[in-house]
């Protein structure tokens, strides 16, 4: 009787035992599961961040080569002209890629939201920019540019509740300084004529692009970015046309030469086509006060374009400006967004 007691007591703390080891074992797989997903998580983040940062480089030296090209080409064409080639361009370009990519279709609200974004991010941007450089300096409107990243936190903070931190401000300041430095270096003993209005238009198409990066965030979280571009593309070529339409039926295309023609083709593909598909979907991927940020590389892409076509020197004050934007750029990266706060306070 007693050694049935004692088997049964046994059994009964075998049993305990292996279902212990059980519940642990299964705990511990279901822990080493979630964090493997966090890990995941994490590195996804990561690659996404830098495909992001690598996509608004690429369209910010797109742009910062477009500078110089483009006020070139100004002096064959008009910047209405232009202009227009660089939408219905643009457009065509975004039309022919559609046809390879995956179709999407638009709900009527979203293509009224695409018709307002493409006024902020086209119309009133880059086309108002092209007029306030045919009529300023290329230094004044240089210099108004940097102005990109400080007007994009503002809106940021009042349309999307994004903090305003220290990290943050300390940032868009070194990096302006470092893109104000590099611009008067390069500038220096230039007699470029500013202009009141150039400025005022060159500032405008400021504000105007961050309000596109801001409040037309979500677009390119539903859509493509080719989707989104064909579509603002063609709407700011109907905004266009009917404007230019005398220009362009003016123009003598005989004495026109061929490097102005070239240049305006890099306006098109390069300037437009190529750009606006690396910002939008840099756009997708990161903050807008961090896409902003990259616009102080364009002085710098400027700096080296001079160098290397030996037109400019290379200073210890050059090395200083880049050293401090690219400085800029990366406290920025690492100020804390809207969703890290909120995760510190669920945290808590």
């Amino acid at each position: 009787m007693t050694k049935l007691l004692v088997n049964s007591s046994n059994s009964e703390n075998t049993r305990i035992k292996n279902y212990l080891c059980s519940r642990f074992l299964f705990s511990d797989v279901i822990f080493i599961k979630k964090t493997y997903r966090k890990l995941n998580l994490v590195n996804m983040n990561k690659s996404k961040n830098l495909y992001g940062h690598l996509f608004a480089l690429t369209a910010n030296v797109m742009w910062g080569l477009m500078a110089p090209i483009g006020k070139s080409a100004l002096q064959e064409f008009s910047a209405l002209s232009v202009t227009t080639f660089r939408m219905v361009g643009a457009a065509a370009a975004f039309w022919l890629l559609s046809i390879f990519c995956k179709q999407e279709q638009v709900n009527h609200r979203d293509m009224l939201r695409i018709f307002f974004a493409s006024l902020f991010a086209l119309v009133f941007n880059q086309g108002v920019f092209i007029f306030g450089l045919s009529m300023t300096s290329p230094i004044d409107a240089s210099i108004v540019t940097t102005t990109l990243p400080i007007v994009t936190m503002i809106v940021a903070a009042i349309y999307l509740k994004e903090p305003i931190t220290n990290k943050k401000v300390l940032g868009i300041f070194v990096g302006a300084m470092g893109a104000l430095i590099l611009i008067m270096s390069s500038q220096a003993g230039s007699n470029g004529n500013g202009s009141l209005i150039g400025d005022l238009l060159c500032l405008t198409a400021q504000i105007s692009f961050s309000i596109y990066l801001t409040v037309f965030k979500g677009l390119t979280q539903q859509y493509s970015a080719v989707t989104i571009n064909k579509w603002m593309f063609v709407y700011a070529s109907m905004c266009y046309i009917p404007f230019s339409y005398y220009d362009i039926s003016t123009i003598q295309w005989a004495s026109i030469s061929t490097i102005a023609i070239i240049q305006v083709l890099y306006v098109v593909l390069g300037g437009s086509f190529l750009a606006y598909l690396c910002i939008m979907t840099a756009q997708k991927l990161l903050r807008p006060t961090v896409v902003s940020m990259y616009n102080y590389m364009q002085p710098i892409v400027a700096t080296i374009a001079a160098i290397i076509m030996g037109i400019g020197s290379f200073g210890w004050q050059k090395g200083l400006a880049i050293a401090l934007v690219f400085l800029g750029v990366y406290i920025v990266t690492q100020s804390k967004s809207r969703a890290d706060f909120e995760k510190i306070g669920k945290e808590l």
